[in-house]
């Protein structure tokens, strides 16, 4: 294995190395953005650097590999986003692309619009294709309880007998599409959408996906993951289900188990050599299972007290900050892999949850772990780089915009734009008995310190979001609160 060591380029040399290079490889994937590149004359060479000036210099390893080289074509697609603005966006006052909040906005709710045909194999992900939609749409502050209604029904032919929901009618039921189908009815809210959910069927159902090892399956006879842990824990916080394991449940073995019994200890087995999530003990670290874990720990118990006692915090600071590329601003999912717009969630998403375990309820609001990510670094990755010119978000140049890449994105730049702080003591109005912890959460007065430098203007800001359900600012208490005020199923 070559020895790895920094490069001696600057690294203003290397990109432009990169950047004149008549090898330089282009995405042909969206010919009007290309087309659209060609047309503008950028500005002379050390301007664009300039631009850069926030990023570090990554360490380079001197082995050329297919990962390498396809990491230097990938950057070289990349790198006239960052220093240019190759779509014409007006600019804020900090010299990047505005967020493009109208299109964005007519992008989704076009995506909550009619499928053609060749859809059909997406039939399954249907509830997905709603969270991410209505997700994205709140994210940039619009109303979506005209939704309401037809969010209700469609979920209601989604709901299993047996209790959870599946893809559309007539489809087994899934936690993936559980979860996504009690987000969407979180996110619209009303008494109408929540009283569709079968409580006490979708008890059973997570009774029968629980584990005698502490984690769940995704599905009856399914695969047991990460992703099965924290979707389960998401559902059973907010309806508020009983503890108490159901009389068929699997993992009811001495008969005195609980739905929490052996789980934070299953999490614990899923950190890997590397200091990252696992989907189960063995497997490769991911972005988007440290996410899992994390705020599957934070609705178990606080963060300063669950995280560090099932989790080695130092490996795990260690491989979520070398996630975050360079010189490119946004994360990876996984080790050796390319920038991917939806880690500005699963991976970005992370560092309020992990700032909470390293702070105390004295530490000052505006004060958090800077030097463990560069917030200003993503924002500028998601605003000159993910925003699809007619609207949408998405994983990098060259890739078409998706519900998926925009939910994920919007929720990425809510992170970085806003600090949150875990207050133990805080009065919600809600019961205090288990999994209260997930609604302790607090945003920072004054959002942004002065430590972080900012690159985006009011105007670009998205809204708050729920640090572990990623739905909108108070809906998710308005559903725990709901549940809690009635008496049995």
């Amino acid at each position: 294995m070559a020895t790895q060591q920094a490069s001696t380029e600057t690294t203003s040399a290397r990109l432009e190395e990169i950047f004149i290079s008549s090898n330089r490889i282009q995405e042909l994937s969206e010919a009007e953005d290309i087309e659209d590149m060609e047309s503008k004359s950028p500005e002379p060479l050390h301007q664009q650097m300039a631009h850069l000036d926030l990023i570090e210099q990554p360490l380079r390893d001197n082995l050329v590999t297919q990962s390498s080289e396809l990491q230097d074509e990938t950057l070289a697609a990349i790198l006239p986003f960052l220093t240019d603005n190759p779509f014409g966006f007006e600019l804020n006052s900090y010299g990047i692309p505005k967020l493009q909040r109208s299109k964005h906005i007519a992008f989704l709710h076009n995506a909550l619009g009619k499928y053609p045909p060749q859809f059909a194999v997406m039939d399954a992900a249907r509830p997905w294709l709603l969270y991410w939609s209505l997700q994205g749409l709140t994210c940039l502050r619009e109303d979506v309880s005209d939704y309401r209604e037809r969010v209700t029904y469609t979920f209601s032919a989604c709901q299993h007998p047996t209790g959870g929901f599946g893809g559309g009618h007539g489809q087994l039921p899934h936690l993936a599409a559980s979860y996504a189908a009690v987000l969407s009815l979180v996110i619209v809210g009303g008494e109408e959408s929540y009283e569709m959910i079968d409580r006490k069927a979708m008890w059973h159902f997570m009774g029968n996906m629980k584990q005698p090892d502490g984690g769940f399956t995704m599905a009856p006879g399914g695969e047991e993951d990460i992703r099965g842990a924290f979707c389960a824990m998401v559902i059973i916080t907010l309806l508020n289900l009983p503890l108490e394991l159901p009389p068929n449940s699997p993992a009811r073995v001495k008969g005195d188990e609980t739905f929490l019994t052996n789980l934070p200890e299953w999490v614990s087995r899923c950190q890997s050599f590397e200091g990252g999530i696992s989907s189960a003990p063995g497997n490769e670290a991911h972005g988007a299972y440290a996410f899992c874990a994390l705020g599957c720990l934070c609705l178990i118990g606080e963060p300063s007290t669950t995280l560090p006692k099932y989790l080695s915090i130092p490996p795990l600071l260690s491989w979520l900050s070398s996630r975050q590329t360079s010189p490119e601003g946004g994360f990876q999912g996984r080790t050796n892999k390319l920038v991917d717009g939806c880690y500005s969630h699963w991976v970005g998403g992370c560092w309020a949850l992990i700032e909470a375990a390293l702070s105390s309820p004295n530490t000052s609001a505006t004060s958090s772990n800077n030097c463990l990510w560069n917030r200003a670094a993503l924002v500028r990755w998601i605003l000159s780089c993910c925003q699809g010119k007619k609207g949408g978000l998405r994983d990098k140049p060259g890739k078409h915009p998706d519900a998926y890449h925009t939910c994920y994105n919007l929720a990425g730049l809510s992170a970085a734009q806003h600090h949150y702080v875990y207050l133990p003591e805080r009065n919600t109005g809600l019961d205090e008995g288990p999994l209260a912890a997930a609604f302790k959460w607090d945003v920072a007065d004054g959002g942004v310190g002065e430590e972080d430098k900012r690159v985006w203007d009011e105007e670009d800001e998205v809204r708050v979001v729920h640090p572990v359900f990623v739905v909108p600012w108070g809906q998710a208490e308005k559903c725990r609160g709901y549940f809690e005020r009635k008496e049995g199923f």
